[in-house]
């Protein structure tokens, strides 16, 4: 897939650019991003390099992974990155994310966690989103929740991080839960009858 550009009303999530190498390096210092997500520790410049000219293009080349640069579309400052991901199954896809520490707090991951939603849903046809983050990652999930993510449940050694496997949360989100057609029929299972 041709790489492109999502807009908000503050945000813009583009592909990553080679000049975005600094901006990720730097971010990627951050102690809390090398902690709960699977970038490297420590983080090298050459980590970067490789995240954002070769792993990054590769996706969109192999329609495998859609990195995003979020950035503000007032003055460009990179915000985070994010990536939606193609899993297992037909119309089954991942999100991930990570927020630069000074754009903590803002809002500006829910924002591009629901644009981002919309884009899966609509033009890749997908069915279900599905987030999940180490247990203890408080921050993504509670960007997940207010991006409308229903928690499904915890999975024991649901991540290889670094070397040591971990427990998850994990959560789902539909198009349903935007007001969105879904490519396939959704049947609910129905709650069973109390006696």
């Amino acid at each position: 897939m041709e790489p492109i550009t999502l807009t908000t009303d503050r945000l813009l999530l583009r592909p990553f650019a080679p000049g975005d190498v600094d901006e990720v390096h730097a971010a990627c210092q951050d102690p809390d991003i090398q902690r709960w997500t699977v970038v490297p520790s420590p983080y090298g410049r050459a980590d970067a390099e490789l995240f954002v000219r070769q792993l990054s293009p590769a996706g969109w080349q192999d329609d495998s992974m859609y990195n995003f640069a979020v950035v503000l579309r007032d003055g460009g400052a990179l915000t985070g990155a994010l990536g939606v991901n193609r899993r297992s199954g037909p119309g089954t896809y991942e999100i991930g994310f990570w927020s630069a520490r000074e754009h903590r707090g803002l809002g500006h991951m829910t924002e591009a966690v629901l644009c981002a939603a919309r884009w899966t849903f609509v033009s890749l046809g997908g069915d279900r989103l599905e987030w999940r983050a180490e247990t203890g990652n408080v921050p993504s999930r509670a960007v997940a929740l207010r991006a409308g993510f229903r928690m499904e449940g915890d999975q024991r050694s649901g991540l290889l991080n670094k070397g040591v496997r971990r427990d998850t949360w994990t959560g789902a989100l539909l198009p349903c839960d935007l007001g969105l057609p879904g490519t396939h029929a959704y049947v609910p299972a129905a709650a069973p009858a109390r006696p």
